[in-house]
């Protein structure tokens, strides 16, 4: 047998890149981030029944629920950053940590509306008070959609792949300036003279 009936052999023999070879780094990401969302479901749910039952009792304030899902929310959108930045999108985390903060703090704050019409709907559209309603509304119904929100805005905008194969490609660029300069001076790679 030749080398290359060889060859095409082994490339009949060997497994294609199936669906989970393809999906599993997708999968594996989005597992860690609904995990780092769990972290930050627990604590938007203990803040804002917290206030719920204390400064922003409806009986105290009347938008009570709003601020405590506002303030909730800005505790949960901090605790899912550190998570997301340092686990879940590690690898395409940017350098530049203000400019991630902040486009971060943005999608953050586009999927805080959600629960926010989800509570205002619940209260003033179809006049439900109570602290379970209000639970439902934010943290049942405007988390699931909130999710969907932020997630796609993560990925796509905040922590976007082809942000990072931008910047393993300047990178590349940036190591070949150096021995272009070096090719360019003392003659060419393949021994021609540059002049």
């Amino acid at each position: 047998m030749t080398q290359a009936e060889e060859v095409a052999l082994q490339r009949t023999t060997e497994p294609a890149p199936g669906l989970m070879t393809r999906w599993l780094p997708q999968l594996l990401q989005l597992i860690k981030f609904g995990a780092v969302g769990g972290v930050g479901v627990v604590v938007n749910f203990a803040v804002f029944n917290g206030l719920w039952l204390t400064v922003f009792n409806p009986s105290k304030l009347a938008h009570g629920p709003l601020f405590a899902t506002v303030v909730a929310t800005l505790a949960a959108i901090l605790v899912n950053w550190l998570g997301n930045r340092y686990w879940a999108f590690a690898a395409e985390r940017q350098r530049n940590t203000a400019r991630e903060g902040l486009e971060f703090l943005g999608a953050s704050l586009i999927g805080m509306l959600v629960p926010l019409i989800c509570i205002g709907v619940s209260r003033y559209v179809l006049g439900l008070h109570s602290l379970l309603a209000d639970n439902i509304a934010s943290n049942v119904v405007g988390l699931v959609l909130g999710t969907v929100v932020r997630y796609v805005l993560y990925k796509f905008w905040v922590y976007s792949p082809r942000r990072a194969a931008a910047r393993v490609a300047a990178a590349a660029r940036a190591d070949d300036v150096p021995m272009a300069a070096i090719a360019n001076q003392f003659g060419r790679a393949d021994g021609s003279s540059a002049e």
